[in-house]
């Protein structure tokens, strides 16, 4: 018997921790309306008695929910490797090459819970609305500096603000995901992201380094 045959088998997650990750699955797969506390206990694999042990309702789920979404999000971009890049410029466009290549396996993996329920609760749960607007908000607050420092190096004297950008940013990014679950791909994301980083390399205009062809009058 080996090493490896006689190690402990890893512990199973906390139930709480099991719930959460099953409400994100959940939620981005059905919609907030049409998931269930039964839906969220089977795919988590805990009883509904250990359900209201942690929460009160689908909707303390749901906004428990949000606040994990936002931390796991936090801990994904944190640590991604366009922060590596010296151009501020070059961290926003490594940013946007990040979320493309992030666009893998199914639909409730990748697209967002954020705007699901933004999409679904805005008017019904002012208080999952306002959760929802919050963490957008903090993750916009995460590409400011980088957005301040491209303006500044790139763009000096235009008249946008930083914050306006980074909500068109995210625009970008909400109607991509809404229109993946539409085509039930990520091939329209992959193309709309496409264009905004096109966008951002003419907001941001760098000189060129190609030098310029002599003028017949300039040739010797």
């Amino acid at each position: 018997m080996t090493e490896t045959e006689l190690a402990p088998a890893p512990a199973p997650a906390p139930a709480r921790a099991r719930l959460l990750d099953a409400a994100l699955h959940v939620i981005r797969a059905k919609g907030y309306a049409a998931a269930t506390v039964d839906d969220v206990c089977a795919r988590a694999g805990v009883t509904k008695g250990s359900f209201f042990h942690h929460f009160k309702s689908k909707d303390d789920l749901a906004l428990a929910a949000v606040q994990h979404f936002s931390d796991m999000a936090e801990g994904l971009f944190t640590t991604a490797p366009y922060h590596q890049a010296a151009d501020p410029l070059d961290r926003l466009l490594g940013y946007v090459d990040f979320r493309a290549q992030i666009l893998v396996g199914e639909l409730a993996e990748y697209t967002c819970l954020l705007g699901t329920l933004a999409q679904e609760t805005y008017d019904t749960h002012p208080h999952l609305r306002m959760a929802v607007e919050r963490e957008f908000a903090v993750h916009i607050a995460g590409l400011l500096p980088d957005i301040a420092a491209a303006q500044q190096r790139h763009a000096p004297g235009s008249a946008w603000s930083p914050e306006s950008l980074g909500y068109f940013i995210q625009s970008v990014l909400q109607g991509a995901f809404v229109f993946a679950k539409a085509k039930q791909g990520p091939d329209v994301a992959r193309e709309s992201l496409a264009h905004l980083r096109n966008y951002l390399t003419l907001l941001f205009p760098r000189p060129t380094t190609r030098k310029r062809a002599p003028t017949r009058k300039e040739t010797p």
